[in-house]
């Protein structure tokens, strides 16, 4: 969008990714409140709507110039040209992680706009999760199906300065956290989230593996929303 994750560590929530959009770590014998994938129309929303909302995800002075997708019929689609290389949609649920507990949670949107070395090697797996979606795959098939688009080099590796702004005070992330905080997402190819800092104690970068889509996600809180109110302080949920 890729949802939001907890981690333990000093007690900070962190929001995984896609498509974002992902979700709290559930304890492992809860039992899934989303185990498959609802009708379509849940997660469409109206095309008007869904502009504004994907624009939302980052300050004008940038979103203004922007490449806008929406969720079409059988993948995202323009909705409007950009010419500042910079991409912002929307993210689904199934861009979380793939055991992620809310991957096909239908209330999830995740305002995300990227620039344009994550619009060229991270938005083709949210871009390629999605058509499989859309075309009635089981999460099994998708998984295997981005295994093998790595391992055939029909998916690109990240490149190294991929960033995604999700600053959107309408984000719904997860049941759990709501709009969770304002924060960046830099894509990056897989690795040790310590070798950032990530998730030390009073390290401001969080951070976690994907490793079936190969890569490692780091995320900075930052202190206002793309409008410019001033966010709460990292703890608050809200």
């Amino acid at each position: 969008m890729r949802s939001l994750r907890k981690t333990f560590e000093a007690n900070i929530l962190i929001l995984l990714a896609i498509a974002t959009a992902a979700s709290p770590l559930r304890a492992q014998n809860k039992p899934t409140p989303y185990p498959e994938m609802a009708p379509a129309d849940q997660y469409r929303m109206s095309r008007d709507a869904e502009i504004m909302l994907a624009r939302s995800a980052v300050p004008p002075s940038i979103s203004q110039d922007a490449e806008v997708l929406v969720l079409g019929q059988r993948s995202y689609e323009t909705a409007a040209k950009g010419k500042n290389g910079f991409v912002c949609m929307v993210q689904r649920s199934w861009t979380a992680s793939f055991d992620d507990p809310e991957f096909w949670n239908p209330k999830l949107r995740a305002p995300i706009c990227l620039n344009s070395a994550a619009a060229r090697s991270y938005l083709p797996i949210n871009l390629r999760k999605t058509k499989l979606v859309l075309s009635g795959y089981s999460k099994s098939q998708i998984v295997a199906d981005i295994k093998s688009a790595f391992e055939s080099k029909e998916l690109p590796p990240l490149e190294g300065d991929a960033l995604g702004y999700m600053m959107s005070k309408e984000a719904y992330l997860s049941d759990h956290d709501g709009r969770w905080r304002p924060h960046l997402m830099l894509f990056a190819a897989e690795t040790d989230p310590s070798t950032w800092g990530a998730g030390m104690a009073g390290s401001p970068v969080l951070g976690f593996k994907d490793s079936p889509e190969h890569m490692t996600v780091f995320l900075i809180p930052v202190g206002t929303w793309s409008d410019g109110e001033t966010a709460l302080p990292l703890g608050s949920n809200h």
